[in-house]
């Protein structure tokens, strides 16, 4: 295994299931049977940590928003597509209480806060989620981008993934503007947002979420991407298989441990547990398996016509080619085998108690 030394890991501050096989102790288990660490670009210094945007790593596994995922592919990072997860997190229009805004149809003429464009278009991706937000906002209402007034706003120049993030003052863009009446709507998503947006008593004017079209919610997270650098499943499949078998061994687990995964998700978004259970809300954590199916891909083909329009995009990506299926489809396999014979262990132990213990699912050897 002469080109890895090390396997790194990345993810956005929002529920994941790989985050929690992280969280687990699931992933260092895997990675540890090949003779590898595994480290966390969350806790890297800003030379390592800036690959979170650029995907120029070798042995990065990222699972995170789509933008600069798109982004980076465009510009012609060698990723493959490797599973996609669709996570209902929050996505609403915040107004000031007693603004008159209570409706999609109530934004025509609506001052609108616009992130102001980072140093790369990658880093740009808040601008790209108020932009997609309110886009999906209006058209509920039958209305345009044309039909509101955006007004720039300040944002991070630089966001950071990396040991310094925790650490800044984090305010949701558009906030402030909206608390001081500089702006009438924001477009905000996740558990951060909701307790910003409690603080200065902003009210939701619209539910993203609620709309049972989700193309009107298709955005940086909706569908979430997971995306390794091609060497490594070229050179290395087996790492690859590995790393979502762990992946689908935690959202499996999520199903029936809601409370100790809302647990780990106060601390991966640096939120309290009211804020949690506000943005992350009925069955979620039934569903945090990814995906390759035709709808989410077919979802994601929205985002990256939406950002190609907009110019968030060197180039148009062919999605078709970049999403490698065989992984993620071995991983299920391996999953269930092992789930199979953990069974069937059990049931001999029932009857010896000199039998072997039986092996956790997703166990390696």
């Amino acid at each position: 295994m002469s080109s890895i030394d090390k396997i790194w890991y990345t993810r956005c501050p929002v529920p994941t299931a790989s985050g929690l096989a992280h969280n687990q102790g699931w992933l260092a288990e895997e990675f540890q049977a090949a003779g590898l660490d595994v480290g966390i670009l969350q806790d890297a210094g800003p030379e390592l940590a800036k690959h979170h945007f650029d995907h120029q790593l070798l042995g990065l596994f990222r699972e995170g928003g789509n933008v600069p995922a798109l982004v980076a592919r465009s510009a012609g990072a060698p990723t493959r597509l490797i599973g996609l997860t669709w996570i209902e997190e929050w996505q609403s229009i915040l107004v000031r209480a007693g603004s008159g805004i209570s409706g999609a149809g109530d934004l025509a003429g609506a001052r609108v806060a616009l992130p102001a464009w980072a140093e790369t278009r990658a880093k740009s991706f808040p601008r790209a989620m108020a932009l997609h937000g309110i886009k999906g906002a209006l058209s509920q209402g039958g209305l345009t981008l044309d039909d509101v007034t955006f007004v720039e706003v300040t944002a991070q120049s630089s966001p950071s993934v990396g040991r310094d993030a925790g650490a800044r003052a984090f305010s949701w863009p558009g906030i402030a503007e909206l608390a001081r009446g500089e702006v009438d709507a924001v477009y905000a998503k996740g558990a951060r947002a909701a307790e910003q947006a409690k603080e200065i008593g902003a009210v939701v004017a619209v539910d993203l979420d609620a709309h049972p079209d989700r193309r009107t919610r298709v955005n940086n997270g909706t569908p979430r991407p997971i995306t390794v650098h091609e060497r490594l499943l070229d050179e290395h499949p087996d790492l690859v298989i590995g790393f979502l078998t762990q992946t689908l061994r935690a959202a499996d687990w999520a199903r029936d441990n809601l409370d100790r995964v809302r647990e780990i998700l106060a601390g991966e978004t640096r939120s309290g547990a009211d804020a949690v259970a506000t943005a992350y809300r009925g069955d979620f954590h039934h569903s945090l398996h990814p995906d390759l199916s035709r709808e989410r891909l077919d979802l994601l083909r929205i985002q990256k016509d939406f950002l190609l329009v907009h110019g968030f995009l060197d180039a148009d990506v062919d999605l078709d080619a970049w999403v490698a299926r065989e992984p993620l489809a071995l991983a299920r396999e391996r999953l269930d085998t092992s789930a199979a014979q953990s069974g069937q262990q059990g049931l001999v132990q029932s009857d010896s108690s000199t039998a072997a213990p039986v092996r956790p699912v997703g166990a390696v050897a």
